[in-house]
């Protein structure tokens, strides 16, 4: 017996906790079908598009999923990606994400982002792919996110750029060697010199 298109999408959210109406048409399903589960609340509404299970349980990283689903292409950086990778108790009420210089801005009410703009080699290097609720979700490496908080250290504090760069040596997260070679990349090489040369 054939499945009907609630089944199916309730089966696709079931192994995919965070869908959007185009994965649904990906599976011959109408959109439709997606926003009567909503309707009757098989579903709710993760944020603008984005459709979970309504019984699924959402991790203390849930709106980096949910981000990563609205901006494809974005990379969780500076205080999202500190906190991801457990180098600071401090809880951004914002999802701090890259994209490119010459990116259109996402017009995304939830979760709140800020947007920082990379270009280049600071955009693409350093990247890593971890799953959250099912999401391919792009962060920047430990080495990586404390060379970004030196580079933009005047958004985020000198001392979140310090506390990073102690925490992430004292952890054995990077090495020195790991966050020099993104000092380059980042051009706060000399920047960082000082810090790096105390931390030896």
């Amino acid at each position: 017996m054939a499945k009907t298109g609630t089944q199916r999408i309730l089966e696709l959210a079931a192994h995919q906790p965070l869908v959007r109406p185009r994965d649904v048409e990906a599976h011959g399903i109408a959109r439709e079908s997606l926003l009567r589960l909503y309707r009757q609340g098989f579903l709710v509404r993760a944020a603008r598009g984005v459709y979970a299970l309504a019984d699924s349980p959402s991790s203390e990283h849930h709106s980096l999923a949910v981000a990563a689903k609205r901006v494809s292409r974005g990379v969780i950086c500076l205080l999202s990606a500190l906190r991801f990778h457990g180098l600071t108790t401090q809880d951004p009420h914002e999802v701090w994400i890259a994209i490119d210089f010459k990116a259109r801005k996402p017009s995304i009410q939830s979760p709140a982002l800020r947007v920082v703009r990379f270009s280049g080699r600071a955009l693409v290097e350093g990247t890593e792919e971890h799953e959250i609720e099912g999401v391919q979700v792009h962060v920047y490496s430990v080495a990586k996110t404390v060379a970004d908080c030196f580079k933009y250290r005047h958004k985020i504090g000198t001392d979140v750029a310090i506390e990073a760069l102690r925490d992430a040596l004292r952890s054995r997260k990077a090495s020195i060697d790991d966050i020099h070679r993104y000092a380059k990349v980042c051009r706060v090489a000399n920047v960082m010199r000082p810090y790096l040369e105390s931390a030896v």
